[in-house]
């Protein structure tokens, strides 16, 4: 299982992405059923991010996606 983030790690974690379009990619995910939102009601407030059933299933085909995307990235870097 994947842990829950928080938006901070998140957003951390992911080179360059701009705190708007993180919050639209979330919100689109969590739309589609591939992710959920936890808020905690605290003060100083805490939500966590983590991916549903769905969006964990969907994890072996993203990352297969992105090793593609990678591998074709190294191809095109070398002509």
């Amino acid at each position: 299982m994947v842990r829950p983030w928080r938006f901070n790690e998140l957003q951390r974690s992911i080179d360059g992405v701009s705190q708007k379009i993180l919050t639209d990619r979330l919100r689109q995910m969590m739309s589609d059923g591939l992710a959920y939102r936890h808020d905690y009601h605290e003060q100083p407030p805490r939500v966590e991010y983590g991916l549903t059933e769905l969006g964990t299933k969907m994890l072996p085909i993203v990352n297969s996606l992105a090793d593609f995307g990678n591998y074709d990235k190294s191809i095109i870097e070398q002509n």
